[in-house]
């Protein structure tokens, strides 16, 4: 039997949040720091800039994560490539190849405990039964979830979406009832979720991270017509129409730095 001293009960350490087999920490200050590097880790904590850890708890659940996003794990664990036949494999493939996430996703089993890489991001849990059972997430945010949730590729309403849009084809989504975690440029705390009853939402720019896999997704002029569209200044819209819910970021999707 293990046991495990000086991270979940150190006091540089907060729990931010805790949903299904997963855990969120935050480290309240970088003490792994120089001199030379002092000044900008205390900015970083006042401004809210701290690491940020996902551990999994697997005597709750078996967990898939994004590929290369395991630290550590201890205990009774057994790393999977989750694959169930030559089938599974090649729509694994496809489907991450036209959403850009990693194609083979490790699905983690057994009792012990597994523990994701630090990130700087925000760390978000949310149930999947909360969105009716289906969310469409934007590129680049899914971390983890439970294993009993279903990865789809869903296609935008048209190709417009992609071409016009900037962005891909496609967008993961996840189905089912289960947890699940997104790595967010920004905090829950800002997010705004936006409630449609058979309603149409437009959105200039890619600020939407997750919406319910009901609404239909497209890209459009914001004016009905192209004069209408250069008199608003705003062009080309993302909008999101039917019933649904869509978690939008006060800001577009950050550089990397």
């Amino acid at each position: 039997m293990y046991q495990i001293s000086n991270f979940m009960d150190n006091d540089d350490i907060n729990m931010l949040a805790n949903a299904g087999p997963f855990t969120v920490v935050e480290y309240e200050r970088d003490l792994s720091v120089m001199p030379s590097s002092a000044a900008a880790a205390y900015f970083c904590s006042k401004m809210n800039v701290r690491k940020r850890q996902v551990v999994c708890d697997l005597s709750k659940a078996n967990v898939t994560v994004q590929a290369g996003a395991m630290q550590w794990m201890l205990g009774n664990v057994n790393a999977t490539t989750g694959i169930k036949g030559v089938g599974d494999l090649f729509g694994k493939a496809v489907r991450g190849k036209v959403t850009g996430e990693s194609a083979i996703k490790p699905e983690y089993t057994g009792d012990g405990i597994l523990v994701l890489e630090p990130t700087y991001k925000h760390l978000i849990l949310m149930e999947a039964a909360d969105w009716g059972g289906s969310v469409v997430l934007d590129d680049g945010l899914f971390l983890a979830c439970d294993s009993k949730l279903q990865h789809k590729a869903v296609m935008r309403s048209n190709l417009s979406s992609a071409v016009a849009g900037g962005e891909g084809l496609f967008n993961l989504s996840l189905n089912g009832s289960g947890v699940f975690c997104l790595e967010a440029d920004c905090p829950k705390e800002e997010l705004v979720e936006i409630t449609l009853q058979n309603d149409v939402l437009k959105v200039d720019g890619n600020m939407a991270i997750a919406w319910s896999g009901s609404l239909q997704f497209t890209v459009e002029r914001s004016g009905k017509s192209l004069i209408g569209s250069a008199a608003s200044g705003e062009g080309l819209v993302n909008v999101y129409r039917g019933t649904g819910k869509v978690l939008m970021a006060p800001v577009s999707k950050m550089p990397n730095v």
